[in-house]
């Protein structure tokens, strides 16, 4: 079964590597079984970048095709179907594509580096990618298309819906809620308990002490909503 990279940026050539170690951990007969929960630890199914801007390309030996160009259909001895996974970090573009590719008979395969740790009773939705040194606690509920970057924490009972991203050495503590489509910045931290509305964005280094409104995009220490004198100004 092919598995189709989307995007051939710098998370897309993460997201291969992790694919890549996550054969290389099940060749050497190690594979954990995180019990039984069917993580994609990127078996030798034959990998290929998607990316509309850089078709024609090959990266790191692969072929990088026209989103057009895949094939939902492209091992008929395999009923299961081509499988894909989104590996951008824009919540609105990995929407638009999830969606687009899922309607085309598509699988949503989700990719694990077999140097994350996920804990007991947690489970993570399809299509999401979860790279090396990353932490998912015990009972967490991860959705559909997340992201949990290099060297992320996200504690014990959190929830993060569908498309909500975590940059790397983000901190998400305990029993948090992450909405739809959220964005939690490198080596910022959220503080146990509190809820970040679906598309709001903290940014970099903020400390979230407070729950976040939906949309709305927090900077700083302690996290404050970015206001019309701290943006760029109008264009």
């Amino acid at each position: 079964m092919t598995l189709y990279i989307v995007g051939a940026g710098g998370f897309g050539r993460e997201t291969y590597d992790a694919v890549l170690a996550a054969r290389d951990h099940a060749d050497r007969g190690a594979e954990r079984d995180h019990e039984g929960r069917g993580y994609d630890r990127g078996h030798a199914a034959p990998v290929v970048f998607c990316d509309h801007s850089r078709a024609g390309e090959r990266i790191r030996g692969l072929p990088v095709i026209h989103p057009d160009d895949a094939d939902p259909d492209s091992d008929p001895a395999d009923d299961t179907g081509a499988g894909f996974v989104v590996a951008i970090a824009d919540p609105a573009v990995r929407m638009r594509l999830s969606a687009e590719f899922a309607a085309r008979g598509f699988t949503p395969r989700t990719v694990v580096h077999p140097r994350a740790v996920i804990g007991p009773e947690t489970t993570v939705g399809a299509g999401s990618v979860i790279l090396a040194l990353a932490h998912v606690s015990s009972s967490c509920v991860l959705g559909r298309h997340t992201q949990v970057n290099y060297t992320a924490s996200v504690g014990h009972d959190a929830a993060l819906e569908d498309f909500a991203t975590v940059f790397p050495g983000a901190n998400v503590a305990g029993a948090v809620r992450l909405g739809k489509g959220v964005t939690i910045g490198s080596n910022a931290c959220v503080l146990q308990g509190l809820e970040v509305g679906s598309g709001a964005y903290v940014g970099a280094g903020a400390v979230v002490t407070r729950s976040v409104t939906a949309g709305t995009t927090v900077v700083g220490v302690p996290a404050r909503p970015l206001t019309r004198s701290a943006a760029a100004p109008p264009g």
